[in-house]
């Protein structure tokens, strides 16, 4: 459209003309069409040229130069038509342009409203979730009284069902009849739980670290003879040239470093192989083969007796040394101790102790190295030997008192800081106590058991 705006004059268009090959008319040209175009409602119009009749018609020049204006003419004429169409256009062009810009800002403006709209929907909610908000503690306590109010509906139908079990026990029997009843069953219990006491060791678990603190050998303890209200914990730091015991009254005041009592031994201790048994502390004197009982009631000693050729000073020790010569220990049967003599080749010694004199009672002799063994521990009359204090440690050998005969088996355990340098069984928690390189750690223990009733043959 804007190119035909861009039409030279009609000047211009007779010089373009004037280069085209001359025209003649005839004497007998009649009319003639010399343009056509659309007006701007679309209609075709034609120019029509009708011959001049005074004209002289032999005159050619003078008919063509006519004919050249009228060409001029008419083609000023069509151009107008189009400058007329290219206006209305280029009008409807900028109208719609503005149009466009109006909807734009529409828009634009429907886009903000829109923002507007959501922010203050938004608040509306907000305020409304706010308003709520107080309700959901509300509705937490419903569900939790709706859950205790079940629970109290299960107690009551359960309580009811055994009173009313029971008031079918009195309606049967009389008073004394159900009391030794009663007193029959416990006794059958407290029986079969005296079977339950002692079984074989099957598997170790754990461990879990009760606390970090000490040096990286060291000994800690709870007396397994003592009654469940008293649960003392023993702390003995370092295995030689110290004589310090510290007390503690409860595992919770062991773990938060609360201390109730001090003791100050007659004679240090050597190794840490060292075990409370029923009130006393069992321990080897340092540079002997000694083993001393102190009380802690008194703060005496209340009996000291030589291990009869019992190696001691690093002579016969466990793995990893530390003057491990002599370990005392405890278990369901009493008072024990480990060691190793030259007379059985350095060899593990087993010796049930007198509790109160520290007399042996009974002596075994193995055929396992005192020096090949990391730590040992008894449960139920054996004894428990791990082949090393290192991290990968086993149970690798038992020997059964009762029996007297040995095993090789495989029990596996979690050695977490890589350093064990005391292993000790304690009957009353079931459980082994462990320094593990500056931790006090616990681990569980599973044992295997195999019930006789009086029934049996």
């Amino acid at each position: 459209m804007r190119a035909l705006l861009g039409v030279p004059t009609p000047i211009f268009l007779l010089v373009v003309y004037g280069l085209c090959p001359s025209m003649t008319i005839g004497p007998k040209e009649g009319w003639q069409v010399y343009s056509s175009a659309q007006d701007a409602d679309g209609r075709c119009i034609c120019t029509v040229v009708a011959p001049e009749q005074n004209l002289c018609s032999r005159d050619a020049k003078s008919r063509q130069l006519r004919q050249l204006l009228e060409k001029v003419q008419n083609m000023s004429q069509s151009i107008e038509v189009l400058n007329l169409r290219t206006q209305r256009d280029f009008q409807y062009v900028m109208k719609m342009e503005n149009q466009m810009k109006g909807l734009r800002t529409k828009f634009r403006q429907i886009e903000e409203d829109r923002k507007t709209v959501m922010a203050r929907n938004f608040k509306e909610l907000k305020d409304r979730m706010d308003e709520l908000q107080p309700l959901i503690p509300v509705l937490e306590q419903y569900k939790t009284d709706t859950k205790l109010i079940s629970q109290f509906k299960e107690e009551i139908r359960n309580l009811s069902a055994v009173l009313t079990g029971i008031q079918d026990e009195l309606g049967a029997y009389d008073y004394d009849e159900l009391y030794h009843r009663v007193m029959s069953l416990e006794s059958r219990l407290r029986s079969c739980m005296s079977k339950l006491t002692c079984g074989k060791l099957m598997k170790i678990t754990g461990p879990v670290t009760i606390k970090t603190s000490g040096t990286r050998f060291g000994a800690w303890m709870t007396d397994p003879m003592a009654s469940p209200r008293n649960n003392r914990v023993w702390y003995m730091d370092t295995y030689t040239n110290s004589k310090v015991v510290r007390e503690y009254k409860s595992m919770a005041d062991f773990v938060s470093g609360q201390e109730s009592r001090t003791y100050y031994l007659p004679f240090k201790w050597a190794g840490t192989n060292h075990v409370v048994y029923n009130g006393s502390l069992y321990y080897n004197k340092e540079q002997s083969n000694i083993v001393v009982r102190y009380s802690f009631e008194t703060g005496r000693v209340l009996a000291q007796r030589a291990l009869e050729y019992a190696g001691f000073h690093n002579v016969y020790p466990y793995t990893w040394g530390g003057f491990s010569d002599i370990d005392l220990m405890a278990d369901e049967m009493g008072l024990w101790a480990v060691y190793a003599t030259n007379q059985n080749a350095g060899n593990v010694v087993i010796s049930r102790l007198e509790a109160e004199t520290l007399e042996p009672l009974s002596t075994w002799n193995t055929e396992y190295s005192k020096r090949n063994a990391g730590e040992s521990f008894m449960i139920c009359g054996t004894l428990y030997v791990t082949n090393s204090h290192l991290t990968g440690a086993k149970v690798y050998y038992s020997y059964d008192t009762k029996t007297s005969s040995y095993e090789y088996v495989d029990i596996p355990f979690h050695n977490p800081y890589f350093h064990i340098s005391m292993l000790d069984y304690n009957a009353r928690e079931r459980a082994l106590y462990a320094w593990n390189n500056g931790h006090q750690v616990i681990f569980n223990v599973t044992l295997y058991h195999v019930i006789k009733t009086e029934d049996d043959s």
